[in-house]
């Protein structure tokens, strides 16, 4: 059984490995990954921390104790368990049933600017009514200046009454009893202090908020208090989840800023929480995110363009300094996420390293690689089903290689798929049009073919020395 004293000791010893090494981030955080690997086998064979033993006595303030850090931490019996903290409720009213997806926001007072009620505005006004059935928002006050709660929950209640009837916002706090030290905390990075005890706190702010939204929803999805939304984020938040059913995944990302549209599976929160509580003071949260993702054995990013969510703030919550980071991939009218139906991908071509053929069919920012492409060379794409579609569109090449793209190829489509050689094929083929300036686009698909689509087929017309990218190939179905 591994014993509370003994994870002490792992922090003991780590904490010295990293004197020894002179402050040396890489080897530190090498051994951080290391140890976090053995604890994810305990935690996925079962094994449990004991929960009742004596509290761990230490005089060194970088360690894992204090009075007030096991009160937050004697909960690490169990990952997948609540951490056992009694919130606040500012503004609610109960949950009447779990919805698909909870947002999740955390504020604090700031010495500038204050976005927060734009940033629920955007949410709510960005959204449907039939998505806000499906949606809750949990706003986090984590600032311990109980004035400034008064007047923010003064104001919430005042601006979006309607929300806390229906149940779908929720405004709570997590009484700064159960924080941990934030004083004497390590100076990683050379950060100064202040910096230190404000991203050690916002860390914990984060995992209560997330302790607190384990069972609201199937899925979670992290804003900061300063975003405005796409219109209708949530119906193309669905479509992606949809679209990658039987697909392993972590953390799906509609942003490439900060822990905004940050979006987890429910039942991982409670294992995200812990982990942040146990690390809250070695680095800022997006980066404690990218090990728990690691930890999980998802090892790539997985980020959706265009983004969902922008980043509108002009002051940061930290000291109000400026702060001008844009995501320059955010589209905020509607844009339609194409359904890419299950399918399976084969090519002739010769394919670079691993740039096979079904990231060119994914949602994700991959794209097929295939060496120089010679005449009669095919892509083709076998639906599980018969499809009617409405609208296609391929496009080839990328911003930095604009010349490998499809000089001379078109589009066909088949209608009944065989088995030959084992894998099935179409055996005959209608063709759509060709490819212009190595792009291919077509609507209406479904008035100008008679029957049902089961095979979709790139035909390379022409041999050409440059190699091919397909960056994306995008399907809308009736």
């Amino acid at each position: 059984m591994f014993k509370f004293h003994q994870m002490k000791h792992i922090f003991e010893i780590l904490d010295k490995m990293r004197c020894l090494r002179k402050r040396s981030i890489v080897s530190f955080l090498g051994v951080l990954v290391i140890f976090l690997l053995f604890m994810n086998l305990y935690i996925e064979d079962n094994y449990v921390l004991e929960g009742h033993k004596q509290l761990i006595r230490e005089t060194s303030t970088h360690q894992l104790n204090s009075e007030r850090y096991v009160h937050t931490f004697k909960d690490l019996s169990n990952f997948s368990g609540a951490i056992n903290v009694t919130y606040r409720y500012l503004a609610a009213t109960p949950l009447q049933r779990k919805r698909y997806l909870t947002i999740g926001l955390s504020s604090v007072k700031r010495k500038k600017g204050n976005y927060l009620l734009e940033t629920i505005k955007s949410i709510f006004e960005q959204s449907s009514y039939e998505e806000l059935k499906e949606i809750s928002v949990v706003v986090h006050l984590a600032d311990f200046n109980s004035s400034w709660r008064d007047v923010m929950v003064q104001d919430i209640t005042q601006k979006f009454a309607h929300h806390i009837i229906a149940g779908r916002l929720m405004v709570i706090h997590s009484p700064e009893e159960y924080y941990p030290t934030l004083d004497g905390l390590k100076r990683n990075y050379n950060d100064p202090v202040d910096r230190v005890k404000f991203r050690s706190k916002q860390n914990v702010d984060y995992a209560f908020l997330l302790n607190f939204c384990a069972n609201t929803s199937d899925y979670y999805v992290m804003l900061e208090d300063d975003v405005r939304c796409s219109k209708n984020f949530l119906t193309a938040i669905k479509k992606v989840i949809t679209s990658l059913e039987g697909t392993y995944w972590v953390t799906l990302e509609f942003s490439k800023l900060g822990y905004i549209g940050k979006l987890y599976h429910s039942r991982d929160l409670p294992r995200l929480a812990h982990f942040l509580l146990m690390f809250y003071q070695e680095m800022p949260c997006d980066w404690l995110l990218t090990h728990f993702r690691g930890l999980l054995a998802q090892k790539n990013v997985i980020r959706f363009k265009p983004s969902l969510f922008q980043h509108m703030g002009y002051y940061s919550s930290y000291k109000g300094t400026e702060n001008k980071l844009k995501d320059d991939d955010f589209e905020e009218e509607s844009f339609d996420i194409p359904d890419n139906p299950p399918a399976s991908l084969y090519t002739n071509m010769n394919v670079f390293e691993n740039y096979e053929a079904s990231k060119a069919y994914s949602s994700v920012d991959e794209y097929f690689w295939g060496k120089s492409p010679s005449t009669g060379d095919v892509f083709v794409i076998i639906f599980e089903n018969p499809i009617i579609i409405k609208k296609i569109k391929v496009n080839t090449g990328t911003e930095d290689r604009q010349n490998d793209i499809l000089h001379h190829g078109v589009l066909d489509v088949g209608k009944n798929a065989v088995l030959i050689k084992q894998r099935r094929q179409c055996t005959t083929y209608l063709r759509l049009g060709e490819f212009k300036n190595g792009n291919f686009e077509i609507s209406g698909v479904n008035q100008k073919i008679p029957f049902d689509i089961r095979c979709m087929r790139i035909y390379v017309t022409k041999s050409q020395k440059e190699w091919l990218i397909i960056r994306s190939i995008s399907i809308w179905t009736s």
